[in-house]
């Protein structure tokens, strides 16, 4: 009897530790997988300072030389009635100092690290103020290491364009997402 109640103990303690470092080393992916995304952004706002446009190191957001200000929004999951509610509002936070203030960005690029419901795709080409004022770009391939990128962007942002640009120096294929529905005309 006290030898099994010395072995219980043990396999216990063990199960638990392999159950904490099963989770730390998921997390340590899921950490890894993202910042693959992050470093992408991180280097296309530093092109972006060399055009003379000012971006921000804590909130992922581009102030054009024309004064609008293009927001980075990161997702790894959001309701579709969410992210119409924050799409059609462009809210975006802009630190002065130690003071902050709430601006209304002219452009919103949602940046995807998982892959986005196609009922969100498909609410974005239903809404044309939302088609044109926010763009998509699915990252989720490139994280997992292919160099593909699914975007939908009918905005007019020099910034999403230049964004693009950058991708494909990069080598990443950009793939326009499919799904216009007849009643939205598509202006080029």
């Amino acid at each position: 009897m006290t030898v099994l109640q010395n072995v219980l103990p043990e396999k216990l303690i063990l199960n638990s530790l392999i159950k904490i470092t099963l989770r730390q080393l998921l997390r340590l992916t899921v950490m890894s997988t993202y910042s693959k995304a992050w470093k992408w952004i991180n280097r296309f706002k530093l092109e972006c300072l060399s055009k003379g446009w000012k971006t921000s190191e804590s909130y992922d957001w581009v102030l054009t030389d024309n004064e609008e200000y293009h927001a980075l929004v990161w997702v790894k999951i959001v309701l579709p009635s969410s992210f119409e509610r924050i799409a059609l509002d462009r809210k975006c936070i802009v630190k002065e100092g130690l003071r902050y203030r709430v601006v209304k960005a002219a452009y919103c690029a949602w940046i995807f690290v998982t892959q986005p419901p196609e009922s969100l795709l498909e609410k974005v080409w239903s809404n044309e103020e939302i088609l044109y004022n926010n763009a998509i770009y699915d990252l989720s391939r490139l994280c997992k290491g292919e160099k593909v990128c699914r975007k939908i962007n009918k905005t007019k942002s020099r910034v999403f364009k230049e964004f693009e640009k950058f991708l494909k120096k990069q080598g990443i294929t950009i793939i326009e997402c499919a799904g216009i529905k007849p009643s939205i005309h598509v202006q080029k």
